[in-house]
């Protein structure tokens, strides 16, 4: 991860999503402060393309660019390993609801995907853009939210179809550390000790890098 990006995770982790209102492909407008699941994860992509319509050749070529169908299908497959540990799933891009709306029927996706024209995600935390034919366009990123806090961050994505399995997998280490910590700190306190002063799995501590 390069040291702007690296600089603007550290700076993301443990702010507070931001209160805006995003148009969903299930036909509500999304706000984290109405969200019925506690924790989420958003994956944010450039765009997604169609069928209908030839790609760019020098598409490819963009780091990170390619690969919008194959994050959101794999994603769409591990729902449930996500929803096991907790965790609800969401799409974003800068793309407008109506066309969003071709994807998620076309690849039956089973998770809303939400539409920042404006790139709101921007102004609020300072996520990364490029643009490309005159277009600007969101960098693949991921935030995980936690009762309205970001506690996750991975900015620059260039894996997009590796990196939904890669997510799940570390999610699922840093649960079984804070488990072990609290088994650290109980068995501490019967023993009259004062617990473990390590420091916990958490907010700050997570700074992935790109993948």
């Amino acid at each position: 991860m390069n040291s702007d990006l690296d600089l603007a995770t550290r700076q993301m982790i443990g702010t507070a999503f931001p209160d805006g209102a995003f148009r969903s492909t299930d036909g509500t407008r999304f706000t984290a402060r109405e969200f019925p699941a506690s924790s989420f994860i958003l994956f944010i992509y450039p765009k997604t393309g169609r069928p209908d319509v030839a790609e760019a050749p020098q598409w490819s070529m963009v780091p990170g660019a390619k690969g919008c169908t194959a994050e959101s299908c794999e994603f769409r497959d591990l729902a449930s390993d996500f929803a096991a540990i907790g965790y609800s799933l969401l799409g974003l891009s800068s793309q407008h609801s109506e066309y969003q709306q071709e994807a998620a029927e076309r690849l039956h996706l089973g998770y809303p995907l939400l539409s920042d024209p404006e790139f709101t995600l921007v102004s609020a935390l300072g996520l990364p853009t490029f643009e490309f034919d005159s277009e600007r366009l969101y960098v693949r990123s991921t935030l995980v939210v936690s009762a309205g806090i970001i506690t996750h961050v991975q900015l620059g994505i260039t894996d997009a179809a590796g990196h939904p399995r890669h997510l799940l997998e570390q999610l699922r280490n840093l649960l079984v550390s804070e488990h072990h910590n609290d088994s650290d700190d109980a068995q501490s306190k019967h023993h009259g000790g004062h617990g473990s002063h390590r420091h916990r799995v958490g907010v700050n501590t997570f700074i992935a890098h790109a993948r």
